[in-house]
């Protein structure tokens, strides 16, 4: 990339995430330029100290010259907690104003995007791509420009004391920074390379950590280590290259400080020797030597992180450049009341290659129940996902209540839709928050009503703490079967308009699905629904039925005449279920 665009990109981070932040810049620009300026002193107090206890100084005038020795001492360490304290409050305001940023990105990005990239890899690009900029937001610029001044003025020193020492030091000042700025040059993509491994890393993680147990009972844990230890002898790889790179940065400036010391030192003796110096002096240069090591090493250090940063800079931007293929509709309203819903001739594939629905038009009056059954891969879950406006048609139209749904906000739209799925989440909150999703402004009356409506009742008053119990994922206190239960009872407190049930009963035991039959009445009552199920008895509650073979409406009508009907496609799928349950 042109060097003008990547400084572009620095100016833009900084400018638009440090900006609020800027009386907290200003102060750590006034705590760097005191320390700078004891670090100067420093030296100065000391050398003259040196030539005073040589040539037989006043005691008194020592004593005073030490304890202000010590004291710069004090008053240094004490810039340097004020400094820690200071950018560390920076660097976490800007990094999590970042990450609310890329997080809010990725809501916005729709689900195909979430398909093409795993958890893991999201988490990376969120935390640890945002963790290598904590540096370059807390430190960079007054690091690099405070340094910058104290090596200027350690040289103006230098060249106060003679201009031979000066100039020395100054030629191996400028061949060092040439050295690191074009090793940074060179290992830039490596460090871009080592972050995506980590993603790809973490992506793989979370892959199998998802299937934990499908991987436990096949015994494919051979495999899972097998692969993930080929993954990660692929980053050992990429990351040894980039280590080996920001090693050659330190061996760099090290070795050459290391000449430029023992050349300052010789130059010294021979000054020495001709009386031109006093042994205060050559202490003198001794300490400026070292003081130009430190901001060389810290720029040094500065421009290393800048190249994990400029790699994960380069990822952020990509990611935040990603844009959705939904897109926000012009907010055209939706009619109050239960929707219609209706598809006109639907195509729709996640690929371009294949087609997942075809052709597909129904149409759904407001307040019916429409049951969707068909063979596994027959565009079932899809269909439902396209009233959700998870994803566009690629030809054809989806309306609710007779308006395009592409002409209306997303927002809007799906807080008019209620979607219970097999797969549900239950978050580490408590049962309130994990009915309301974390809303105050629901009342504990509506909460408790839901839950008796759904048949839960006698067990939140079996909780130690009733709504305030703190639900686990995956503990004893909550079966399967209630958590589905929950599931519906977050319908019930949202008030859709539109009901969508995605295999909502199927890993139900008999009990609970009959506890949640019951519930289904209330929960579709006065609502337009959709259930989509494989046992039929699920869709006992529809008034319509779309058969959908292959992505195609294979038949479409009232459920009573389909099933009174024993030519149609419904009537064979309830003769083969009755033999099911039969035999």
């Amino acid at each position: 990339m042109h060097p003008s665009h990547t400084l572009n990109r620095y100016r833009r981070l900084l400018v638009h995430y440090l900006r609020p932040q800027w009386l907290w810049m200003v102060l750590l620009a006034v705590i760097l330029f005191c320390t700078i300026g004891v670090q100067v002193i420093t030296p100065l107090v000391a050398s003259r100290f040196i030539d005073q206890a040589t040539s037989g100084g006043d005691l008194q005038g020592l004593i005073m010259l030490a304890v202000f020795t010590m004291g710069l001492a004090l008053l240094g360490q004490g810039l340097a907690v004020a400094e820690t304290y200071v950018a560390e409050n920076v660097s976490w305001a800007a990094t999590n104003a970042l990450r609310t940023d890329l997080v809010v990105h990725l809501l916005r990005l729709d689900a195909t995007f979430h398909t093409a990239h795993t958890p893991g890899e999201l988490i990376e690009r969120v935390d640890g791509d945002v963790g290598t900029l904590a540096r370059f937001f807390s430190r960079f610029v007054v690091y690099v420009l405070g340094n910058g001044i104290l090596l200027l003025g350690v040289l103006g020193l230098l060249y106060y004391v003679d201009w031979r020492v000066g100039l020395g030091m100054s030629a191996f000042v400028i061949v060092a920074f040439i050295a690191m700025l074009r090793i940074r040059s060179v290992a830039t993509p490596s460090w871009a390379a080592d972050r995506q491994a980590s993603a790809d890393f973490y992506g793989f993680l979370s892959e199998y950590l998802a299937g934990l147990q499908d991987i436990k009972s096949s015994g494919a844990g051979a495999f899972v280590l097998r692969r993930c230890a080929e993954v990660m002898r692929s980053w050992l790889a990429i990351t040894r290259k980039a280590q080996m790179w920001g090693y050659a940065m330190v061996a760099t400036s090290q070795g050459l400080f290391a000449l430029g010391t023992a050349f300052a030192l010789a130059l010294s003796a021979m000054l020495f020797k001709d009386g031109t110096l006093t042994i205060g002096t050559i202490y003198l240069i001794f300490q400026c030597t070292e003081m130009l090591r430190q901001p060389t090493e810290q720029i040094r250090n500065e421009v290393q992180d800048l190249q994990q940063a400029d790699a994960s800079m380069v990822r952020i931007e990509k990611l935040l450049a990603t844009m959705p293929r939904v897109v926000d509709g012009p907010g055209s309203a939706l009619p109050a009341g239960p929707l219609s819903v209706e598809l006109d001739d639907v195509f729709f594939g996640y690929g371009e290659d294949t087609l997942i629905l075809r052709n597909v038009s129904i149409s759904l009056a407001p307040g019916r129940v429409l049951g969707v059954v068909g063979r596994t891969g027959s565009g079932k879950t899809t269909l439902t996902r396209l009233c959700l406006r998870f994803y566009d048609p690629l030809a054809g139209v989806v309306r609710l209540g007779g308006v395009d749904l592409r002409k209306v906000h997303l927002a809007e739209a799906r807080a008019r839709i209620g979607l219970v799925t097999q797969d549900v989440h239950l978050f580490h909150a408590s049962v309130r928050d994990n009915l309301t999703l974390f809303d105050d402004s629901v009342p504990d009356e509506r909460i408790r009503a839901a839950l008796e409506t759904m048949g839960l009742a006698d067990w939140l008053g079996k909780l130690s703490q009733g709504l305030d119990t703190q639900i686990l994922p995956g503990s004893a206190e909550l079966s399967a079967g209630q958590a589905q239960v929950l599931a519906c009872a977050r319908i019930l407190l949202r008030d859709p308009d539109l009901v969508i049930l995605d295999e909502a009963s199927s890993r139900l035991d008999p009990a609970t699905d009959r506890l949640v039959h019951t519930a289904l009445n209330r929960l579709l009552d006065g609502r337009t629904g959709i259930i989509v199920a494989h046992r039929l008895d699920t869709v006992a509650y529809a008034d319509d039925i779309l058969v959908l073979e292959d992505g195609q409406v294979s038949e479409y009508g009232s459920r009573l005449a389909l099933a009174a009907d024993p030519t149609s496609r419904f009537a064979g799928l309830l003769r083969v279920a009755t033999e099911e349950v039969t035999i």
